[in-house]
């Protein structure tokens, strides 16, 4: 049997929200709050890395996206839009059926699979994993699989919570606590710091060339920051 990155609880436990996936007040709320930040981030290191016109509708127009871990697409879909060729893969079927039906209804074209991200052909452009790694079985089988499908030239960008007594306060003991994530949904001990992402990365011949922080505060709510404590985007590309 080929190795994966799935663990099955995991996708259970994220199947389980399928239902509501697309309701900003549901329980994938601080899903909605958090991806306008983090694709404003992949905007930006796309732009950055392969030089576009920053007002440009459509940077990934003739270029393919791996969005790994995509739930039910709030990501996938603005990839899309950007013009990329978008292939999501989730372990959670559920998921999937439910992005199947809403890409549908937006009128976009993406290929939604119910796999690992080990079960996928071919290399892209631009791959992504958020909010991914600190779920799967082996973080460095899961990072050396991504590599593998990053084309040559190719950016790579995840996100992933900081392994920092801030970031087990506000994600687990307050946002789980106070049921604005499901409890359940992390695991301090998988929680990964800059330093051990960076040689993850490294592992997999990869360069890290970005880090930016996902902060949160009263008055901004989350937002991108050179704090990286909480939350953390990270862009790398080919060594």
């Amino acid at each position: 049997m080929a190795k994966t990155s799935i663990l099955d609880k995991e996708a259970q436990h994220f199947g389980g929200m399928a239902a509501d996936w697309w309701d900003p007040n549901g329980k994938s709320a601080m899903l909605h709050k958090l991806n306008p930040v983090r694709l404003a981030y992949v905007r930006d290191m796309i732009d950055q890395h392969w030089q576009c016109d920053e007002c440009g509708f459509k940077p990934l127009e003739g270029k393919s996206a791996l969005d790994v871990g995509c739930g039910a697409g709030l990501l996938a879909e603005p990839l899309a839009r950007l013009g990329a060729r978008v292939t999501a893969v989730d372990a959670a079927p559920e998921l999937i059926a439910v992005a199947r039906d809403h890409a549908i209804g937006q009128g976009l074209q993406i290929d939604y699979r119910a796999t690992g991200v080990e079960d996928i052909d071919g290399r892209f452009d631009l791959v992504t994993a958020m909010e991914v790694v600190e779920h799967v079985a082996d973080p460095q089988d899961f990072i050396d699989a991504l590599s593998a499908r990053l084309a040559p030239g190719g950016l790579m960008i995840l996100s992933t919570p900081n392994k920092t007594g801030w970031s087990k306060l506000l994600t687990i003991t307050l946002a789980e606590g106070f049921g604005q994530i499901p409890k359940g949904t992390h695991d301090y001990e998988k929680f990964i710091d800059p330093d051990m992402m960076r040689g993850l990365l490294a592992h997999a011949g990869l360069e890290c060339i970005d880090f930016e922080g996902i902060a949160m505060s009263p008055t901004r709510g989350l937002h991108l920051s050179e704090d990286l404590r909480l939350n953390y985007l990270v862009a790398a590309k080919w060594a």
